[in-house]
């Protein structure tokens, strides 16, 4: 991608203005949120006073910088573009997922900062994860519009429609997390009795709710995938792997939370079976590469066909 920006100026612009390549870019900042929590997790050592502050700063950047993204992008969008319901594709709700993903990374790194400092990230963690939230059940409502309408997209992009798999996974996995991070000695009534396994109960009561609507638009993806499958390699054939990684982490969370072996069991499988399709969908790319399919003028994203 820098070589080809650097070689032809001004693609840039003309890539992140684009009325369907556009909508691709804020996917760099998911793998930003999870560079921080896998740092988190795995890089930095713990217990550790600067591991704790450069963790916190990250987070705090990236809310920053995300909801000036989401706000930036849309803003951009709505004034500079006229779009068909009929054309309505997942795709739209990319430019709120990376501020969406602040409530995964809060739910990640607040079991590990001072309490003050774990309420405060999981107070704006929750904050951003209801705006995303929020913003994909209004995508939600144009895109069951655009099948009632128009039907599924063309059999190239169906793969796109997991991207709807996405936000309740994400904020499933979120609740529980957040709720998780909180203190234990959380008394938001000040009456003596700590609130935090209420709502850790709560959470997980609403993880459930969102779990059942990602599993339905799991099922919608495949089966619309299934039924006429792409021939050609598109950027959203990642959609099968992303948010289905959402879906499987919070089913474990769930599982977990409930202490249910045979979910964990179930979690397992459903791994096996991404790894597989990473592996596939990884092997299609680099094909698809090598034949000219994508990388090659006429064959990206910046051409509309659908």
């Amino acid at each position: 991608m820098v070589s080809r920006f650097l070689l032809h100026p001004g693609d840039f612009y003309k890539s992140i203005t684009h009325a369907r390549e556009g909508f691709f870019f804020p996917t760099s900042f998911l793998s930003i949120a999870t560079l921080i929590t896998s740092s988190e997790r795995y890089a930095l050592p713990e217990n550790n006073a600067v591991s704790t502050w450069v963790i916190k700063a990250a987070f705090w950047g990236y809310v920053v910088v995300t909801l000036c993204v989401a706000v930036g992008q849309y803003s951009f969008v709505f004034a500079a573009h006229n779009f068909e319901l009929k054309t309505m594709m997942p795709t739209w709700i990319l430019p709120i997922f990376p501020i969406m993903l602040s409530g995964t990374i809060a739910s990640v790194i607040a079991e590990t900062q001072p309490d003050l400092d774990a309420l405060s990230i999981v107070t704006a963690g929750t904050t951003c994860q209801g705006l995303g939230m929020l913003v994909a059940m209004m995508m939600y409502s144009h895109m069951v519009g655009r099948l009632m309408q128009a039907g599924l997209p063309n059999r190239e992009h169906r793969p796109g429609l997991f991207m709807n798999v996405g936000p309740p996974s994400f904020t499933a996995l979120a609740l529980i997390g957040m709720a998780k991070g909180l203190p234990d000695d959380l008394d938001v009534e000040l009456d003596g009795t700590p609130d935090a396994p209420m709502i850790r109960t709560f959470a997980i009561i609403v993880a459930v709710f969102l779990w059942a609507l990602a599993l339905w638009w799991f099922f919608i993806a495949a089966i619309a995938v299934l039924s006429s499958r792409p021939k050609y390699f598109h950027l959203g054939w990642w959609a099968m792997v992303f948010p289905n990684t959402g879906f499987i982490l919070a089913t474990a969370s769930i599982g977990n939370a409930l202490g249910s072996a045979p979910i964990l069991w179930a979690v397992t499988v459903m791994s096996i079976c991404l790894f597989s399709t990473y592996c596939f969908v990884l092997y299609s790319q680099i094909r698809a590469v090598v034949v000219q399919d994508i990388m090659y003028p006429g064959r990206d994203e910046d051409v509309e066909d659908h």
